[in-house]
């Protein structure tokens, strides 16, 4: 028969060893090759071409101790691992190895010993995997964690320790021992109610702090807490939940701060304020109560004398009756230095008009004389309640003073907004700004900070004592600007 007659043959499949050779040959993330039973290179795969950059025809019959780094041959350790191999079966390192440009990898090597059925050693099976990656992240995690171990350990002001699910301690840093008086090796594995007084432990607080912890994530708290010794302090605490990524409670952070003292001086400023605040109450109570004395008993009493004295100046000879006319003159001055002192103690148009007519008449007064222009603006949703417009008054009272003693200015600004539930003011000049004046007519030393000056101190007194905030700073046109806010209700916040 020719040969077209012949039937079609199936393609052959390659033999199994070829197949396992076209695998092994084609791993490039794997050094996979084989060694004789002297450890010397049989066989070479594209991995091992990539990781250790030798080719084929560079590596095969070389020792496989070609890749190990000094240290390594003199301790031996290419022969020893041959020995562990051919003993027990399988040797398993990982560690420093060279690639043929003389760089350092981190390998994980495997080598199996490979025997015939007649348990002959035929050689060596090596697979080495580049981890230097890996390894160095590894690194990186382990510095990154000792140096927040060592930060959470080093820090002494705050507490910081962690709890397990149920609230006993499993980790106490120098803080902790520092704050709460007990060591790591007395605390660790107890529960942390020991640090709560008995109150709380009847009302199961501790308990209750984990669980809305653990259900919402966080739990914040100030209160007491007991020292080793039994004594008190005041702790601000925070708990927060400590979850894996599949959402499963590990345990609590725990973080506390003795804040005992910052509580006293607390205490101490609301008292000292409370009693400003009863000491500037009594101050404008008696004010008040003088002006009104002033006002209806002595300037009437001194107007009445005026009248007659002018009654009197019309009936006598002409020469007498200027002696008399020069007598009701300082009685009308007299009159007039009495309205202003009246007027400083306490502005008639607080009590009977507004805060912005008072400060209108008072800025009258203050830059008439002198040749000083104001401006007043106002935008007041309502008038402030008396006890807020008598503090704001007398800041803007106290400031302008400060503008007419030192300030060098040839014009001044009130404003008036309402803001926030209470009423914002400025008041700006154009004078020599703020700070370079505060040693003239005071005695204050030119280094010392503007808001050192005595008048400067009871403005913002008055202003924080009343609730709001003051502050100084400079003004739009260059000038000092005094900025401040009171709340319409005493202890408000803007």
């Amino acid at each position: 028969m020719a040969a077209a007659d012949h039937p079609a043959q199936p393609a052959l499949e390659p033999p199994a060893e070829d197949a396992y050779r076209l695998l092994v040959d084609s791993v490039i993330d794997y050094a996979i090759f084989m060694l004789d039973p002297t450890g010397r290179v049989i066989s070479w795969n594209a991995g091992a071409e990539r990781i250790k950059g030798y080719s084929a025809e560079d590596i095969i019959g070389k020792h496989f101790s070609t890749f190990y780094p000094p240290e390594d041959l003199d301790a031996r350790k290419p022969w020893y691992e041959l020995e562990v191999a051919a003993e027990v079966g399988r040797f398993e390192d990982e560690g420093w190895r060279l690639r043929k440009d003389g760089s350092r990898f981190w390998a994980n090597v495997i080598i199996t010993a490979l025997f015939e059925k007649s348990g002959r050693l035929r050689g060596f099976a090596k697979v080495t995997r580049d981890m230097t990656e890996r390894m160095r992240a590894e690194e990186a995690l382990r510095a990154s964690e000792e140096r927040f171990r060592l930060l959470v350990q080093g820090v002494i002001d705050y507490a910081i320790f962690m709890l397990d699910p149920t609230g006993r301690v499993i980790s106490w840093n120098a803080g902790a021992e520092r704050i709460k008086g007990y060591s790591a090796e007395e605390i660790v594995g107890e529960h942390f109610s020991t640090f709560y007084p008995p109150e709380d432990l009847v009302a199961r607080k501790p308990w209750r702090e984990l669980e809305v912890a653990a259900e919402v994530g966080r739990f914040e708290d100030e209160g007491w807490r007991l020292r080793k010794d039994g004594s008190r302090f005041w702790a601000n605490v925070i708990i927060t939940a400590l979850t894996d990524a599949a959402g499963r409670l590990r345990g609590f952070a725990k973080v506390t701060r003795d804040m005992t003292e910052h509580r006293r001086v607390e205490r101490t400023l609301t008292e000292q304020r409370r009693l400003v605040g009863h000491l500037v109450e009594a101050q404008e109570l008696e004010r008040r109560r003088i002006a009104w004395d002033v006002h209806d008993d002595s300037i009437q009493s001194m107007v009445a004398v005026g009248m007659r004295l002018q009654l009197l100046a019309n009936r006598l000879p002409e020469q007498d009756a200027a002696v008399v006319r020069q007598l009701d003159e300082a009685v009308r001055a007299s009159i007039g230095r009495l309205r202003n002192l009246v007027f400083r103690l306490r502005p008639p148009e607080l009590d009977r008009h507004s805060l912005a007519q008072a400060l209108d008449h008072y800025l009258t007064d203050l830059a008439g004389p002198r040749g000083m222009t104001y401006r007043l603006r106002h935008a007041l949703d309502q008038e402030p309640p008396v006890e807020s417009a008598i503090t704001i008054f007398r800041i803007c009272q106290e400031a302008l003073v400060n503008v007419r003693k030192h300030a060098r200015a040839s014009a001044v600004e009130v404003s008036l907004t309402s803001v926030d539930g209470g009423t914002l003011v400025e008041v700006a000049d154009n004078g020599i700004g703020v700070g370079a004046h505060v040693d003239t007519d005071a005695g204050v030393p030119a280094d010392r900070p503007a808001t050192d000056h005595f008048g400067m101190i009871e403005m913002r007194e008055r202003a924080e004592t009343a609730g709001g905030w003051w502050s100084v700073g400079r003004g739009p046109d260059g000038g000092t600007a005094v900025r401040f806010w009171i709340p319409d209700s005493p202890g408000g916040e803007p």
